[in-house]
């Protein structure tokens, strides 16, 4: 089974934007994206392992196995169109990790956005939500954060499931610490936040800079974790679209070394 939604099939794409959800998640939260997105560009929205279309397999725990999990699933689609990687909160974590990985496997990376986490070398100005909190205290906070189902509470069964999946993401969260040794990535990258948002103020954002030997911009937008959810998801996507296309991403094709 595929690890992706894939919304539109598209021939001889410019780009191929692959998609990392936040913990907890789904590709099915980021499915709005492509109904703003350029009709050439081919979407991956990734469901990692437990949830979506890979509700029967076993969550990770540790973001190298998260990783190790997503290069495996994006490997096979590294040898046509310019690629590109998104993600947010722990999907921002994976993208960029996974982008470390990519390249280092000889695979040109076109473009890296990630959203509502601060740089690898920082640290969050208020930690995450703690994943040994009580099924209540867990859930108040995460409604503080916002991007729950409004209905959740209505359904005992996907709730317990979510806070079981959101527990294991955030505990790998908690624990993934950056390699020293890491050289910054050759793909220019974006980092995009909310002015309100607690986890990842825009003070925190710039450090990302230092992550890319490639073009940085930083993009902040009214609102808080999940600034981009609902209405928002158009204007959000555009941005988006403009980032990547000030990169030049879609300007080559990807270029695999020889392994």
């Amino acid at each position: 089974m595929t690890a992706f939604v894939r919304p539109r099939r598209v021939e001889d794409a410019e780009l191929r934007l692959v998609v990392f959800h936040h913990a907890g998640g789904s590709a099915a939260a980021y499915f709005p994206l492509t109904r703003e997105l350029p009709e050439n560009w081919d979407v991956l929205l990734l469901d990692l392992p437990g949830r979506g279309k890979r509700h029967d397999r076993a969550a990770l725990g540790t973001v190298p196995e998260l990783v190790a999990s997503s290069v495996s699933d994006i490997l096979p689609w590294t040898d046509g169109a310019p690629l590109a990687l998104f993600g947010h909160s722990l999907g921002a974590v994976l993208a960029y990790e996974t982008a470390r990985a990519l390249e280092a496997a000889g695979v040109r990376l076109g473009w890296l956005g990630v959203s509502g986490r601060v740089a690898p070398s920082e640290e969050p100005p208020l930690a995450l939500p703690g994943h040994e909190l009580s099924d209540p205290e867990l859930m108040t906070q995460l409604t503080r954060m916002g991007g729950l189902h409004p209905r959740i509470d209505e359904l005992p069964e996907f709730r317990d499931r979510f806070l079981r999946l959101v527990r294991t993401d955030l505990r790998a969260v908690a624990r993934y610490r950056p390699s020293p040794a890491r050289i910054p990535l050759a793909a220019p990258v974006t980092a995009f936040g909310g002015v309100d948002d607690p986890w990842a103020p825009p003070s925190a954002l710039a450090g990302w800079a230092a992550e890319t030997r490639g073009a940085f911009q930083c993009r902040t937008f009214s609102g808080g974790h999940f600034h981009f959810l609902g209405p928002a998801f158009p204007a959000f996507t555009a941005e988006l679209v403009e980032e990547i296309r000030r990169s030049g991403a879609p300007a080559g094709r990807t270029e695999l070394a020889s392994r």
